[in-house]
């Protein structure tokens, strides 16, 4: 034990609340292109609520319903993507780093990584994206590359002390291939701590993503995009808070859920070991 456990009563009152606020925004990002009304009516511009538009009108007299229903799909996609995509290259690359028997080759796959960690997130994604035609390919390959030397290194972290311990040295001198190895031995080994880190780094996916739609990277200025609303209503806050307070609020949500389910997932484990 590393601790005492946690009331199993509380546990399922964090459960329930992270569930409620994770389920609602995936909720309106997958099913809302199919729920929204195709023909989007217009009438003036940061209208208050009314029977034709329950949340009001946008900053072009667009229904703030439908845009928020059409908008979370880039954020969710494109943010779980990238992080998805992130993992798929970054874990082998840090394991590779760590199982390396010889230092060179430790050093050949890890300094170009910390070149390009040593960047800030958001001036990559300015450099790059910018360049770019935007489009939620581009948009996704940007953010992963951005998460790539972080994934990267704490693969090769979490897996230096097992690479480098007697059972290796042990399965080396019985003959064991090197996909056992290095995958089954040295992937068991680092899952626990890529599980925890995968929560935080949906978040940071998350949070890059709408960063660069507010600021107009990757993104069409005139896109459904929960960041993209965001930024285009704000002049209206005072008129129409609804255009701007509901995307910002499913975007919270959505990190905040995520954060408390890995949490508790993390507390769990803590206590069966």
């Amino acid at each position: 034990m590393t601790g005492a456990p946690e009331h199993p009563r509380r546990r399922r009152a964090f459960v329930l609340c992270a569930v409620v606020l994770l389920g609602l925004p995936l909720i309106c990002a997958l099913l809302g292109p199919w729920l929204a009304d195709p023909a989007d009516p217009r009438s003036g511009a940061y209208a208050p609520p009314s029977a034709d538009a329950l949340l009001g009108t946008d900053f072009v007299g667009r229904d703030v319903v439908d845009q928020v229903l059409l908008g979370g799909r880039t954020v969710v996609l494109v943010g779980g993507g990238a992080a998805v995509a992130a993992y798929i290259v970054g874990v082998p690359w840090g394991m590779c780093a760590a199982a390396a028997r010889r230092r060179w080759v430790d050093e050949v796959l890890m300094r170009p990584l910390d070149i390009l960690l040593s960047v800030p997130s958001l001036l990559t994604l300015l450099l790059i994206a910018g360049l770019s035609r935007p489009g939620p390919l581009v948009l996704g390959g940007v953010v992963s590359l951005i998460m790539l030397p972080e994934v990267a290194r704490i693969s090769r972290a979490a897996a230096l002390a097992a690479a480098s311990g007697p059972a290796m040295e042990a399965m080396l001198l019985t003959g064991e291939s090197w996909w056992r190895r290095n995958f089954r031995y040295l992937g068991g080994t680092v899952l626990p701590t890529l599980s925890t880190d995968f929560g935080m780094r949906i978040v940071g996916a998350l949070y890059l993503v709408a960063s660069a739609a507010f600021l107009g990277v990757g993104v069409a200025p005139d896109a459904a995009d929960w960041a993209v609303m965001v930024d285009r209503n704000r002049p209206g806050l005072f008129l129409q808070p609804w255009a701007v307070l509901v995307p910002a609020l499913l975007v919270t949500a959505m990190s905040v859920g995520l954060n408390l389910l890995f949490d508790q997932a993390l507390h769990r484990r803590r206590e069966t070991t």
